[in-house]
């Protein structure tokens, strides 16, 4: 008995001596995208980054037709500091939810009035949508095996770009002047 307390003891500290960043990498860890329009103007998308790993992710994982988080772990958050049009909808300067409906040859982009969202890993429900707006998909010429929000900036609008698997959802957002 004293030999098995011994051993665990080791084993435990053993592990206590790992390196910090070992004992708490995640599966999907956080991330960061962000846009700089001509003024200075900002949009910041927070995020998790989950991974392929060997999964069939659209069609599979992530369902075609239904509304899925935009990532992993916490609902994504786009805050922007300029009054700006997605898909020809007007979104103030504030911060929103952001989530999707996946489809193989198209998708939509839900941004959400809430804010609240912290670790929620569901949709709210429709009556928390500030819009609705087609995002334009294609394919990827070879596999992205972590999910990665980025931006193409150009003047007065950013290009964002929602690439995983083999698949990417891009849609335009416009500095409104």
């Amino acid at each position: 008995m004293q030999r098995q307390i011994v051993a665990l003891s080791a084993v435990m500290l053993s592990l206590g001596m790992l390196p910090a960043p070992m004992m708490a990498q995640r599966l999907s860890p956080p991330a960061k995208a962000s846009c700089q329009f001509s003024d200075g103007k900002t949009i910041t998308v927070d995020y998790s980054s989950p991974r392929v790993r060997g999964r069939k992710i659209f069609g599979g994982l992530v369902p075609y037709g239904n509304v899925w988080i935009l990532g992993a772990n916490e609902a994504t958050t786009f805050n922007t500091t300029a009054d700006v049009t997605v898909a020809g909808k007007n979104v103030p300067a504030g911060k929103y939810g952001l989530f999707a409906i996946p489809n193989p040859d198209s998708w939509t982009l839900i941004i959400s009035k809430r804010t609240d969202l912290g670790r929620m890993s569901y949709y709210p429900g429709e009556s928390s949508d500030f819009a609705r707006v087609p995002m334009v998909s294609s394919k990827l010429p070879s596999k992205q095996e972590d999910f990665t929000i980025s931006f193409v900036p150009s003047g007065s609008t950013c290009t964002m770009h929602v690439d995983w698997e083999m698949t990417r959802a891009s849609i335009v957002v416009e500095e409104k002047k």
